[in-house]
C-alpha cells in the first residue's frame, strides 16, 4: 500500500506521519477505460488520488461535442471541488487509462482536509497547476493547430501514464480536442508519415518522444515548465523517502530546459503568442499567479 501511494504525486509529498495517517483511510480501486467517475451536476462521492491510470475533465456544452478542459494522473487527486466547499461537480471525469487509484469517502476528506496543514499546502500548489493548465488548454483549442494540440495531448498522456504506449480510439481524441473524427485521423496520419508515433486501431505508441516535442505547440512545455517549478519548491518539506524514489522514476526528470529556454523565455513567448490573439487577460493572469 506504501509503495502504491508512493505513485501519486501528491501523497508523497506530504510529512511522514500525515501521509501514513492517510493510508489508513485510503483504500485501492480500479478505474476501467471508458468509465464515468463523475457527472455534472451529480454529487461527489469520493475523492481519488490516481497512481497508474488516467482522467479526463470533461465539459459539456448543449448541441456540441464535449471538450477536454483537463487530464489527472499520478501528479493529483480527482474531486477538487470538495476540498473548495462543493458538493456537485462541475465537469464529467471520463478514464482514459486503466489502472489503479486509491480513493476516500468525500466526507471523511472534508475532515481531513480541515485538519492536515500539509495536505492543504499540497492541494493549493495542485489547484495552481490545473489552473495553469486549464487556461493554457483554453488558448490552445482557440488558436493552435490540431496537429499541434494531438502531439501536446499525446506528450500529456506519456507524461502521466509512464509509457510510451497506451489505448485511445478516435472518438475519445476527437472529444479530447473537441474535433470531428476525420480531423482526428488526419493529424494522427501526420504525425505517422513523419515517424514519431505508430496509431493503429486504437493503439498509440510514440516512436520520437523528442520529434513529437519539436510537433507539439509550446502549451505543452509552458504547463510542464510550470508543473516542475512548482514541485521544486518543495525541497523545504520532509518528504518520505520512498517518494523521492517515485521521483527519480518519473519520465524525462532530468531532461528539464532541454530546449535551451528559461521558463521566463517560454512564457515570454506564450504572452506574446496570446496577446497578438487579444487574449492575454487570462494567461497572464494565470502566470502572476505562479511568480
Amino acid at each position: 500500500m506504501n509503495q502504491v501511494a508512493a505513485a501519486n504525486s501528491l501523497l508523497a509529498a506530504l510529512p511522514h506521519r500525515e501521509y501514513q495517517h492517510l493510508l489508513s483511510h485510503l483504500e485501492p480501486v480500479t478505474l476501467t477505460f471508458g468509465e464515468v467517475i463523475y457527472e455534472p451536476g451529480k454529487p461527489i462521492r469520493h475523492v481519488y488520488f490516481p497512481t497508474d491510470s488516467l482522467v479526463s475533465l470533461l465539459t459539456l456544452v448543449e448541441g456540441h461535442m464535449a471538450l477536454e478542459i483537463g487530464l489527472v494522473g499520478r501528479e493529483g487527486m480527482l474531486g477538487i471541488p470538495v476540498a473548495l466547499g462543493i458538493k456537485d461537480s462541475p465537469v464529467r471525469a471520463l478514464v482514459q487509462g486503466t489502472g489503479t487509484a486509491l480513493r476516500m469517502t468525500s466526507a471523511h476528506f472534508r475532515r481531513e482536509h480541515s485538519k492536515c496543514g500539509s495536505l492543504n499546502r499540497e492541494l493549493g500548489r495542485y489547484i495552481h497547476d490545473r489552473i495553469v493548465q486549464i487556461t493554457q488548454t483554453a488558448a490552445c483549442n482557440r488558436f493552435h493547430h490540431i496537429e499541434g494540440r494531438l502531439a501536446r495531448w499525446l506528450l500529456m498522456t506519456r507524461d502521466r501514464l509512464r509509457s510510451d504506449q497506451f489505448r485511445l480510439t478516435q472518438e475519445l481524441l476527437g472529444n479530447m480536442l473537441g474535433v470531428l473524427r476525420v480531423a482526428v485521423t488526419n493529424a494522427a496520419g501526420a504525425l505517422q508519415q513523419r515517424n514519431l508515433i505508430r496509431y493503429s486501431r486504437g493503439n498509440i505508441s510514440i516512436l520520437d518522444g523528442n520529434g513529437l516535442e519539436a510537433a507539439s505547440c509550446r502549451c505543452y512545455q509552458v504547463v510542464k515548465d510550470m508543473h516542475d517549478r512548482t514541485q521544486g519548491s518543495h525541497s523545504n518539506l520532509k518528504i518520505p523517502p520512498v517518494a523521492v524514489a517515485a521521483r527519480r522514476l518519473q519520465p524525462g526528470a532530468d531532461q528539464q530546459g532541454n530546449r535551451g529556454e528559461g521558463i521566463d523565455e517560454v512564457h515570454r513567448r506564450d504572452h506574446e503568442l496570446v496577446d497578438a490573439a487579444g487574449v492575454s487577460t487570462a494567461i497572464n493572469a494565470g502566470a502572476r499567479t505562479a511568480t
